[in-house]
């Protein structure tokens, strides 16, 4: 059986068959028939679903099979032997080549007017407020801790603004647009695409970037090439005049490493993904030069026509007395077959819009005091003031609008490309198997989406038994689960007794060290756990959802627990470290060979698979979530740590896992205060949106996912309560 050594040098997961239930194929291919912007708010509003996934492997193949720009491109150099500097320096000039191509290419938009650029940031928008995103789940149980892995961690955490929202790339690119011009909701805001007039193409290539964001274990190799293209490029910080957070020799080094680590098929999926990035940034700065000079050439008749256009399905019957052209105007506007050039023409002719001695009586009627105030912004008010001086010098009329086709015939391709069924897919309902079967597909998720009903459930009932400590839970040796009613101070009151009367002071050191054989198997109960450290936490914080003071905290502490990037201090190199040090040798987790490991007991999977369960729904169960944190950062603090570590010690062991967790995990200032403090933000947050009345309500969710972590630590009380619960049935 293979054994897992470090450092790891993972660098894809096998692109295997990925299993779906039959009824994600008629969900999926709704949401494709929809066009690709309902595929792009589908990918960037839900984490959670199957149909995302397979969402998923329709655009990447269509991007990655399909027709495009790329298409013909110098072949991939990857080969056995290869020099992994040298081609990450070629890669390097390359990408450099095309930024200076891009730069002239977008040069001439520095001079366009207001509202030609403010166009052109809003259609570049659904790609910039979304970089990134191919990082948000890159870093899980089925990579870590691999050394390339952990370099993209260590980007991630300067791109999320090292824990704080308000620094992160997405908040400083969305204050540059607002700098510019430019107010666009949330990316999952479902009026984000019509807002910014994103052109199909521009939605198909966010869905590209999307879709890498829901598989980046299988499609590891298209992550790395796709993210040092797009930070080296640096397109969205050319246009917005930002400073890149990432430096270009950072990034180079992670590609080389990565060269260096992956064998001749990976290479070239990666030389390829690169051409296919370049290709396609390439294309889309041409697209916003079309987009530019699409604006620039509107006449004033035809940017009437696009005010009209945008406002005349909301015109009520209240005009049915205006009249243009002979005809109502809500029987015009009301006409499915609607000629907006023949209306402008009518109206600039009409009487509203005639010149007079004191103003027309249009421009009139939208100032304050008149009957079409507050209709139009001051944009458009302004627009409508020049069209009518224009026509008051007696201009002619200008050209009708044209239909902006920008792109329009790349975007086809892919449409038909990513509508094709991916050959990759297997369709069968989900089995979960015994608990080594569960856990297997749990972990590799990306190749078993039918399992995420059977994870949701497990959750769900995971959290429902807990609720058994409400009551009882005050009986706990290390924790205490037993309801109290929120406060800020009642949480930090119990956090403190929590810590104080059951991890600390009932510590006395071991006058007795048991011999080797017991404590390894003891460090074999907890290494299942440990193998998985942090992942509770591991999709925090995914685009458009690190927005809120706890999102940045809890993805602050999950980059601790992968050692900010640094693989030395990742959580999960150190606990194969200490398994090392005790000779015990099993494969990683997320290889099938792990299905057959005979050194970890059978009957401890419980605590992981609900773990791993709970994990995968970031945006459902926030909440229990934030509360089970709170329990397993206390559980590194106490007299369960300095055991572990005096027994380790005394028999020659590794302790850097049990040390790091004794410090880090500090009440003072580390996790343990941090879990706490992350939920006062939290419900703060929630008072302030939805009301005081809302807060109990979360907070019942929040200590039920403390009370979860509790269930599985407590075994003794647990098991005590299930016998006087049986000799009650009983009796």
């Amino acid at each position: 059986m293979p054994a897992f050594a470090l450092p790891d040098a993972f660098v894809v997961a096998p692109q295997s068959t990925s299993e779906f239930d039959p009824a994600a194929v008629a969900a999926a291919g709704e949401v494709i028939a929809a066009g690709p912007e309902a595929v792009y708010q589908r990918l960037v509003g839900d984490q959670e679903s199957e149909v995302v996934f397979l969402l998923a492997r329709h655009v990447l193949k269509g991007f990655c099979n399909g027709d495009g720009p790329a298409n013909g491109a110098r072949e991939p150099t990857g080969h056995g032997g290869v020099d992994a500097q040298g081609e990450a320096d070629r890669i390097a000039e390359e990408t450099a080549g095309v930024r200076r191509r891009i730069g002239a290419l977008l040069e001439s938009l520095g001079e366009a007017e207001p509202r030609v650029r403010e166009a052109v940031l809003a259609q570049r928008a659904p790609l910039a407020l979304i970089g990134g995103c191919w990082l948000d789940s890159v870093s899980q149980p089925a990579t870590q801790p691999a050394t390339v892995v952990n370099h993209l961690v260590r980007h991630q955490f300067a791109w999320r603004g090292e824990g704080n929202p308000r620094r992160g790339l997405h908040r400083l690119r969305g204050r540059a647009l607002e700098d510019q011009g430019v107010f666009l909701p949330d990316v999952t805001a479902p009026d984000f695409l019509p807002r910014a007039e994103a052109r199909p193409l521009t939605a198909w290539l966010g869905a590209y970037s999307l879709s890498l964001a829901r598989l980046p274990a299988t499609f590891l190799p298209e992550v790395i090439g796709t993210h040092y293209v797009m930070a080296s490029l640096g397109v969205d910080e050319l246009l917005l005049g930002t400073r890149p957070l990432l430096t270009e020799a950072d990034l180079r080094a992670a590609l080389a490493d990565y060269l260096a680590l992956a064998p001749a098929p990976v290479r070239n999926r990666l030389c390829a993904a690169v051409e296919r990035a370049l290709a396609w940034e390439l294309t889309h700065a041409r697209l916003l030069v079309e987009v530019a000079e699409w604006h620039a050439g509107l006449s004033l008749d035809a940017q009437v026509g696009r005010i009209v256009a945008r406002h005349a399905p909301f015109a009520g019957k209240q005009h049915r007395n205006v009249r243009i052209g002979r005809r109502p105007l809500a029987e015009r506007f009301d006409d499915p077959d609607f000629d907006l050039g023949a209306f402008i023409g009518e109206f600039r002719a009409s009487p509203q819009v005639k010149p007079r001695a004191d103003g027309c009586r249009f421009l009139r009627a939208i100032k304050f005091g008149g009957p079409m105030f507050g209709i139009f912004d001051e944009r458009e008010a302004a627009t409508f003031e020049r069209w009518a001086d224009a026509i008051a010098a007696g201009e002619p009329p200008g050209a009708a609008v044209t239909p902006n086709t920008a792109g329009d015939d790349a975007a086809r391709a892919l449409t038909e490309a990513i509508a094709a069924p991916p050959p990759d897919v297997r369709l069968r309902p989900a089995d979960r198997g015994d608990d080594r079967d569960f856990l297997h597909r749990l972990v590799n998720i990306e190749n078993f989406p039918n399992t995420l009903a059977l994870a949701r459930a497990h959750a769900e009932e995971g959290l429902a038994r807990a609720e058994l400590l409400f009551t009882h839970g005050g009986g706990g040796v290390l924790t205490d689960a037993s309801w109290f009613d929120y406060s800020p101070s009642a949480l930090n009151e119990r956090v403190d007794r929590i810590y104080w009367d059951k991890l600390v002071n009932p510590y006395r050191p071991l006058t007795e060290i048991p011999d080797r054989d017991e404590v390894v198997f003891g460090q074999k109960t907890f290494a299942l756990g440990s193998m998985i450290d942090g992942a509770w936490a591991h999709r925090i914080g995914a685009t458009g959802r690190y927005t809120r003071r706890s999102d940045g905290m809890l993805y602050s502490i999950y980059a601790d627990e992968m050692g900010r990037g640094d693989v030395t201090k990742n959580h999960i190199t150190l606990i194969y470290q200490v398994l090392a040090s005790m000779g015990i040798e099993v494969p990683h987790l997320r290889e099938t060979a792990f299905l057959d490991q005979d050194e970890l007991p059978d009957h401890l999977y419980g605590f992981s698979l609900f773990q791993l369960s709970l994990a995968l729904f970031p945006d459902s169960r926030y909440d229990e979530i934030l509360g089970y944190n709170l329990g397993i950062e206390m559980f590194g603090l106490g007299t369960m740590r300095m055991h572990e570590m005096q027994k380790l010690r005394h028999h020659g062991f590794d302790v850097a896992y049990e040390e790091a967790h004794l410090s880090i995990d500090n009440l003072s200032a580390g996790h343990a205060r941090q879990s706490a403090e992350l939920i006062v933000a939290y419900l703060h947050d929630v008072a302030k949106v939805s009301g005081a009345d809302a807060v109990p309500a979360h907070w019942r969710r929040i200590w039920r996912g403390y009370a979860s972590f509790a269930y599985f630590i407590e075994h003794e009380l647990v098991a005590g309560l299930a016998r006087h619960e049986s000799a009650d049935v009983i009796i």
